[in-house]
């Protein structure tokens, strides 16, 4: 199961989730988040961070054109679409994509078929925010099939990390505000109890 910290806007929270094994590090260039970081702060980041890190630009219905040319200047590995981008406005953009699906209530899964081609990230639903809630979903309801595919985003912390590793396995975890003092600064503490209790966990799976 690998690791995504969102929610970067400094290069000190930056360099830590490298430093204790993040897989990758989000920068949300939606102006209306909280967390939202300019491109030129994000290149400043980038250029002194390792290059086999994924660094993962957010975008949420921002134009095309844009997104690539944000994603070209901060040398970005993946765009993840986080608002209601289709199908057609994939193709445009350049770049790996991550879809960020937004579960409610009473979720139609079959919505996940439209993007088959594509990385999907699972979030909780809310009528103000696009992703950062802090709230989870009911996972339970998540099919079967694609338990171990998704990247599951929602409520995400040290507290549930053993319940999402055993019960549903994804192929990633996205956490952002669970890690906060603040929006979009990091509690250097919190990371470092979260990325222990993974390793924890994977090594109990591993000596199975």
């Amino acid at each position: 199961m690998k690791i995504k910290i969102c929610g970067i806007t400094n290069y000190e929270d930056a360099k830590i989730a490298s430093d204790l094994g993040a897989d990758a590090i989000g920068f949300i260039f939606y102006k209306n988040s909280k967390r939202f970081v300019s491109p030129e702060n994000v290149k400043n980041i980038v250029d002194k961070l390792p290059p086999f890190l994924t660094k993962v630009g957010v975008f949420v219905n921002e134009e095309a054109d844009i997104v690539n040319q944000i994603m070209k200047s901060c040398k970005l590995n993946i765009a993840q679409l986080h608002g209601d981008e289709n199908l057609e406005y994939i193709y445009k953009i350049n770049y790996p994509i991550v879809k960020a699906l937004r579960v409610s209530q009473n979720y139609d899964y079959n919505i996940l078929s439209e993007y088959s081609q594509h990385n999907i990230l699972l979030d909780t639903y809310n009528d103000e925010n696009f992703g950062g809630t802090g709230e989870s979903f009911k996972w339970e309801n998540i099919p079967f099939e694609i338990k171990q595919k998704i990247i599951l985003a929602g409520g995400v912390s040290e507290n549930n990390l053993e319940e999402i590793f055993k019960k549903i396995n994804p192929y990633a975890i996205d956490v952002s505000s669970s890690l906060e003092i603040f929006p979009g600064k990091k509690d250097h503490e919190r990371l470092i109890k979260l990325f222990w209790k993974l390793n924890e966990l994977r090594k109990e799976i591993e000596h199975r």
